[in-house]
């Protein structure tokens, strides 16, 4: 995925507009930087895993609990390749984290930036994931990220990763995300 420009979001299921869409493709590219240690161009393993993930839907739905509330959510696929898994042959749960850890915050782009309320990203706080069934070679993976609550400050959501290829639940992950102060006390 290099998104750009002149990506076609028409391809990217769901009711948000295309600008949220494009904006949200662009925020996963990152450039390249050099690296300290070496002096040599690098673009990170954050780089790596976003240039396999593919985005199929972005939309704000009204929530099922409460219709009167809105909801963001986002769905991605990946393909789970060798250099994912640990030392039994199956996805590795740092990688599969990693994988969770990029997709949660989307939604809480999504939501705030089609209601107004808030077009950030913000940081993780806290994830906290559940490993249910393990993935290997060429199992496709959907990752289902959803908003719980959006906050001025604090926003939270939940993550389900599926595997489509054998139909079962590979992880499930709840986390908080919060919008840093302005200035920083640390």
């Amino acid at each position: 995925m290099t998104p750009a420009n002149n990506i076609d979001t028409s391809q990217m299921k769901g009711n948000v507009s295309p600008e949220v869409k494009l904006a949200l493709l662009n925020s996963l590219a990152q450039p390249g930087h050099i690296s300290h240690s070496t002096g040599k161009p690098f673009r990170g393993f954050k780089a790596e895993f976003v240039s396999r993930m593919q985005p199929t839907e972005a939309s704000v739905l009204s929530k099922t609990e409460e219709p009167d509330k809105l909801e963001g959510r986002i769905v991605f696929e990946v393909i789970v390749d060798e250099d994912m898994f640990n030392e039994v042959g199956t996805m590795h749960g740092g990688c599969l984290a990693m994988l969770i850890e990029i997709c949660s915050p989307m939604p809480i782009y999504i939501l705030g930036a089609s209601t107004g309320a808030c077009g950030t990203f913000g940081v993780q706080q806290s994830l906290n994931i559940v490993f249910h069934s393990p993935a290997v070679p060429g199992d496709k993976l959907r990752i289902v990220c959803t908003t719980l609550t959006l906050g001025s400050r604090a926003r939270s959501g939940r993550c389900e990763v599926w595997n489509v290829t054998r139909h079962r639940l590979v992880a499930s992950a709840v986390y908080i995300n919060m919008v840093p102060s302005e200035s920083s006390k640390l």
